[in-house]
């Protein structure tokens, strides 16, 4: 972890109050899709932490949604604005544990499931994937047809892609789980990476055996020292911001 300044190369909108930014910098911290940034704003005291959606050796590429004042400003950010950034905060998603799972279980039917701003971290998450021989499919979860982000990005990266909407503009009419589920009700899949709104994850949680879980939380500092985003697991407690924000579905307690 370190405080860095990185520079905007491109902010621009890519769907109902999402934005996707390009950052320039040094992101050689970062060693795990799911880890996220943590960026200071002038004129407010908290930073604001955005998972990262992609990185490379002097970028890094985040999507965001408007939801108060602290991301509206970000919104009108410009090319060539610096900004302060904790950079590779957070645990990160393990492909090393689904390499675990497929030696002792063999061939498993493996999926990313996103909801909203949680489809960002799945799309680093899909290359890296794709580096290791897994060839997962996708399925991503939003309000509507104008909220839908990125689903030409994963198919470009020859990847199978489901849309479920709530409203049924667009895909399946539901939630992601109705994508995921067989008409007997049992999963289509062994092993899922997922990230999204906490009912979404129960959901998914209730679906399917195996994998992993982002959480989203309240966070104060972004590096464990305040405690704040703390929560009860079956090892323990621990902090969304540190030892998150990925866990193992076996030590979820809800």
């Amino acid at each position: 972890m370190r405080d860095l300044i990185f520079k905007i190369k491109e902010n621009r909108k890519i769907a109902k109050d999402v934005y996707e930014m390009l950052l320039l910098g040094d992101t050689s911290d970062i060693t795990r899709p799911g880890q996220f940034i943590n960026i200071k704003l002038d004129g407010f005291y908290l930073r604001r932490p955005i998972s990262v959606c992609d990185w490379s050796e002097d970028e890094i590429k985040i999507i965001y949604k408007v939801v108060g004042e602290g991301t509206e400003y970000m919104s009108g950010l410009k090319e060539g604005d610096e900004l302060q950034v904790l950079t590779a905060l957070g645990n990160g998603y393990s492909i090393d544990e689904l390499k675990l799972s497929l030696e002792k279980n063999g061939h498993m039917r493996t999926v990313l499931a996103g909801g909203g701003v949680g489809v960002p971290p799945l799309y680093g998450l899909a290359k890296k994937l794709l580096e290791a021989g897994v060839r997962p499919d996708v399925v991503l979860g939003f309000n509507g047809a104008e909220d839908v982000f990125y689903k030409k990005e994963f198919e470009d990266l020859g990847l199978k892609v489901e849309i479920s909407t709530m409203d049924g503009s667009m895909g399946k009419k539901g939630v992601v789980t109705d994508v995921m589920r067989a008409e007997d009700n049992s999963s289509l899949y062994d092993y899922v990476f997922t990230c999204g709104p906490e009912p979404m994850l129960k959901a998914v949680y209730d679906l399917v055996p195996e994998g992993q879980f982002s959480f989203e939380a309240r966070m104060a500092c972004g590096f464990g020292a305040c405690m704040g985003c703390s929560c009860k697991t079956k090892y323990g407690n621990k902090r969304i911001c540190k030892d998150g924000p990925v866990l193992m579905r076996e030590e979820i307690i809800w």
